[in-house]
């Protein structure tokens, strides 16, 4: 195989921007498409020249794709990757990888019994700043990780979420801030921080005429005995990310796309018992960071995802990882909703008795015009 045959299932606007950068990879040839919009799908086929179908089911029989990319809403991520992971296809899932962990589960689990190859698009892994900074984690330099903090603002306006009549209900998205706008974020803490063993949350509506949650807040415990803390909204500008990572050697500090990293010249404990002077503290260093060259974006994540089918190269974004944030959001929400904490592992059946009570109560949507439109800021 010289090229893996892509087929994109989806063609809403992140389909749309995944199929220009397929077209843009040597090792990838999109070969065909499928959405259940009659209409765009033949606008598609037209625009790009590939077969097209309604039904994804007939393009997984077509024998015209080694691989798909789902870029379908949420709740049809493992039902679609799942089908085809068992008919030998392997799959690049859009985030998050299924709305509940025991979706999540079923979808790891069928990648692993069909050996195929599983990727996530988590393209901001492939950042320089997050690539380094897993390297400082991985060398020890960071020590053992004390405390976690990220406090992630979005802004969505009501234009954005009347665009479409599955967003922002329990039924067709099965979430809200947490499960649309925060994945990327989540992941990139939970890469760096690690996933916590226990969850305390609020969750609440506090700005849109949404059904679902636009603003998140939740303090956290991990396995060592470390602490944490995570905030997201829909409710505030600028969306400047920020995310503390503190060892007892060091501490990293990842803000609005700015890495930098304190180093201490002896670790926390140590420093602790054999201080003499009352008013004495480690000595801090602000290391240079030099950052990798590597390429970002959407794009890199399917080129090393083609790589991975290819020649065994090793993914950026594994689907088993992807996994986690379902984890992290599940246990959030359900806390939040339940007002107590909440282990991780979730308990997968108390989830699934929320999320079907939630989506018992979801209210029929209508828009006035559905939009398929991607952030140009996030490509």
């Amino acid at each position: 195989m010289e090229k893996v045959r892509i087929g994109v299932i989806g063609l809403g606007g992140m389909g749309q921007e995944h199929m220009k950068s397929i077209k843009e990879l040597p090792e990838a040839e999109l070969t065909c498409v499928s959405d259940i919009d009659g209409e765009m799908t033949k606008k598609i086929c037209g625009d790009y020249k590939v077969p097209g179908f309604t039904d994804y089911g007939k393009l997984l029989e077509s024998n015209l794709v080694d691989a798909v990319l789902v870029a379908t809403p949420h709740y049809s991520h493992p039902e679609i990757g799942i089908a085809a992971m068992e008919q030998g296809c392997h799959c690049l899932s859009e985030k998050p990888i299924a709305v509940s962990v025991k979706e999540a589960d079923k979808f790891v689990e069928t990648s692993e019994k069909n050996k195929v190859v599983f990727g996530v698009m988590y393209q901001q892994r492939a950042l320089p700043e997050i690539r380094l900074a897993r390297e400082i984690i991985k060398s020890g330099r960071l020590g053992e990780i004390r405390r976690t903090c990220m406090v992630q603002p979005n802004y969505r306006n009501q234009a954005y979420y009347d665009s479409a009549g599955w967003r922002a209900t329990w039924k067709g998205e099965g979430g809200g801030v947490l499960i649309n706008q925060s994945p990327h974020g989540i992941d990139l803490f939970l890469l760096l921080g690690g996933l916590p063993s226990k969850v305390v949350a609020k969750v609440r509506t506090r700005l849109h005429r949404i059904e679902v949650e636009d603003e998140a807040t939740a303090l956290l415990e991990y396995p060592n005995g470390a602490w944490g803390y995570y905030y997201t909204t829909t409710n505030e500008a600028p969306p400047a990310a920020f995310m503390e990572i503190s060892g007892d050697k060091g501490k990293l500090v990842y803000h609005d796309g700015s890495l930098k990293f304190y180093s201490l010249k002896e670790s926390i404990p140590e420093f602790t018992f054999s201080a003499k002077e009352m008013w004495e503290s480690p000595e801090v260093i602000e290391e240079k960071l030099e950052l990798p060259e590597c390429e970002t974006g959407h794009k890199e994540i399917i080129k090393n995802f083609c790589r991975s089918i290819l020649d065994g190269e090793m993914l950026i974004a594994p689907g088993e990882e992807g996994l986690w944030t379902v984890e992290f959001m599940n246990a959030v929400i359900l806390s939040g909703r339940k007002n107590k904490a909440v282990d991780i592992p979730v308990d997968r059946e108390e989830y699934e008795g929320l999320l079907d009570n939630l989506k018992k109560s979801s209210q029929e949507k209508t828009v006035k015009e559905t939009k398929r439109v991607t952030d140009p800021r996030f490509k």
